[in-house]
């Protein structure tokens, strides 16, 4: 099956197109059960609602009417890639709106678009899907989502399910705006965490993958300084200049759950839009 997942955050909107086929188990080592996601498209646009939305509390107008048109366009090229589901959801930012439903009606008026608000623990479940599928993993795994306006972190084991899971309202656009010492505020943000031992940490979204580019997979404090000082020096590696902006803000924060965790993060696959997918499809080839 063809399905497509429309994810508005605190910084970006971003789409994804993927197709999802059952597992041969004949051929594959994953498994009967299992699921096969394959991106066929995928876009981002900065939207920046998290920036608008703590100046006072609600997303303007202007906004509102940005992040509509955005979603009706990503939403025109799913149709047209040949998605049979469309799924759209709202994170932090639209946690944290007093006008959340001015934005839904807005999604709706100008493209027949549902959007759906998804709790810190959904969405840090469907992290852990989307970036847990498609191969074995031993041992209990932890997933870490850095977005725009907050962070999830899901632990638990691949196929079984999360056991432990948190949301922490912080995230790259928040800490960056904040305007104090970035590691100290990141460390504060965890403090009051306990998450149980685990085996794998893997470290998801746009701050991991602008990090992998700089200094490789491999997230920890040594690897955080490398990745600044090659920001500073101008070594971008073709990142966007608004994810250049926020880097420093989510290295902070992926350090700090390094240290919660207390072994390196390695940055993986897939994420929140992709666990969408995959039960998107099972919930049509399970029912």
């Amino acid at each position: 099956m063809r399905c497509a997942c429309i994810d508005i955050g605190s910084n970006t909107t971003r789409l994804l197109v993927a197709d999802v086929v059952q597992a041969k188990p004949v051929t594959s080592p994953l498994g009967r059960g299992q699921r096969v996601l394959t991106e066929v498209a995928g876009e981002k646009a900065f939207t920046r609602l998290g920036s608008a939305l703590r100046r006072t509390g609600a997303l303007p107008a202007a906004s509102l009417a940005t992040l509509a048109e955005t979603v009706a366009v990503q939403g025109a090229v799913a149709r047209s890639m040949g998605a049979e589901r469309v799924r759209v959801v709202a994170t932090a930012a639209i946690r944290a709106a007093s006008n959340a439903p001015a934005l839904v009606d807005a999604v709706k008026a100008r493209s027949g678009l549902t959007v759906e608000e998804l709790d810190g623990h959904e969405e840090a479940r469907l992290a852990f899907v989307g970036a847990t599928h498609g191969r074995e993993w031993r041992g209990v795994v932890a997933v870490v989502d850095v977005g725009g306006g907050s962070t999830e972190i899901a632990i638990g084991e691949p196929g079984v399910g999360v056991r432990w899971a948190a949301s922490v309202p912080v995230g790259s656009s928040s800490l960056t705006d904040a305007g104090h010492a970035l590691g100290h505020g990141a460390a504060q943000a965890f403090a009051g965490l306990q998450p149980p031992p685990v085996q794998t940490a893997l470290a998801v979204g746009g701050s991991a993958a602008s990090t992998s580019r700089l200094v490789g997979a491999r997230i920890d404090a040594a690897s955080a300084r490398a990745a600044l000082r090659l920001l500073e020096a101008g070594g971008v590696h073709g990142i966007e200049p608004e994810r250049v902006r926020l880097l420093p803000a989510g290295l902070a924060i992926l350090v700090a759950v390094s240290e919660l965790l207390g072994l390196p993060l390695t940055v993986g696959r897939g994420g929140l839009r992709e666990g969408i997918c995959l039960e998107l499809a099972g919930s049509t080839t399970d029912g």
